[in-house]
């Protein structure tokens, strides 16, 4: 399945019940104060959040006043694009994809972390990327099994401790090894928690601390994985772990079993990280890299407003 089918096929259940009042609301005559308040009223419950709506808002009556736009049909193509304007990815977010980097995948349990770790491990095999994962959730039996399964299915070398194991000292053994062996990418599978934050800080910094001394020359990765079903309360797992680690990207997994795939939009614009990857079903191909432009197609577009909006309507 080529990937914008994915993605399409992913999101399917978020751009139904966006779609459900879509038409609705932009099947109206005019454009007026009543068409504005349920639009926002709309993006806000597709979980694109408060923030991202208000701009979104804004730009758009910007729009219509300085374009002379008169019906709310010729607003679509338009409000696709002020939705974009919330997102951005470039090049250089996937620069330690090309080079020799450390991807450390953080996330509280439960939202898809050592899958994701898994996935990524097969995506970059799958380029011909020499790969290690390092198993430093050591408090959780079940998180080593699953990255076995997964090192043997995407053909990664894994780097394992004992139960109960400080996690440093396994990354520490991973970055000597990784050297060793001339790996590509490591990814670090850590620990799923975010009840002590005082704790957790102290366990991340360590572990980057022991990377910059042992591997100054490879790029360092943040992600942080949300699951894309919680909605808003990924916005807020997000925020908490941007105030004790430095995050530079974001995992959304389980989209497709999900309403909310508004969330990816709020996410990058309350918190201004981007999205770079975006889980669409099980296999270990459904993990897709984030484009803004296919992202909001799949989740908003309607050829009506594509041909209605091509030619904005002029006042007389």
């Amino acid at each position: 399945m080529a990937i914008f089918d994915k993605l399409f096929s992913g999101l399917s259940k978020s751009r139904a019940q966006i779609d459900d009042n879509l038409s609705e609301v932009f099947d109206r005559e005019k454009i007026d104060d009543d068409f504005y308040d349920d639009l926002e009223e709309l993006l806000i419950l597709s979980d694109i959040g408060v923030g991202a709506t208000q701009n979104i808002i804004e730009g758009l009556r910007t729009d219509a006043k300085e374009k002379h736009i008169k019906t709310p049909n010729a607003l679509g193509v338009l409000l696709m694009d002020k939705i974009k304007e919330q997102m951005s990815t470039c090049s250089a977010d996937y620069e330690f994809e090309q080079k020799r980097s450390v991807v450390l995948v953080v996330g509280v349990n439960g939202v898809g972390k050592t899958t994701t770790v898994g996935k990524l491990a097969g995506k970059y095999r799958a380029e011909g990327k020499k790969v290690m994962i390092a198993a430093a959730d050591t408090f959780r039996a079940a998180a080593l099994e699953q990255l076995s399964v997964w090192a043997e299915r995407s053909g990664a070398y894994l780097v394992t401790g004992k139960d109960g194991q400080d996690p440093s000292s396994v990354v520490y053994d991973a970055v000597s090894s990784a050297k060793a062996r001339d790996n590509d990418i490591l990814l670090i599978d850590t620990a799923g928690r975010l009840n002590n934050k005082k704790n957790l800080m102290e366990e991340l910094a360590k572990m980057k601390r022991i990377i910059d001394r042992e591997y100054p020359q490879a790029i360092k990765e943040t992600l942080i994985v949300l699951d894309g079903a919680t909605g808003q309360n990924a916005v807020n797992q997000a925020r908490e772990f941007k105030e004790v680690t430095d995050v530079s990207g974001i995992v959304i997994t389980k989209l497709d079993g999900s309403s909310k795939g508004g969330i990816a939009i709020a996410i990058q614009s309350e918190l201004s990280i981007p999205v770079k990857y975006v889980g669409v079903g099980e296999g270990i191909d459904d993990l897709l890299k984030f484009n803004a432009d296919d992202y909001v197609k799949a989740l908003f577009y309607k050829e009506e407003y594509e041909e209605d909006g091509a030619e904005s309507e002029e006042q007389e």
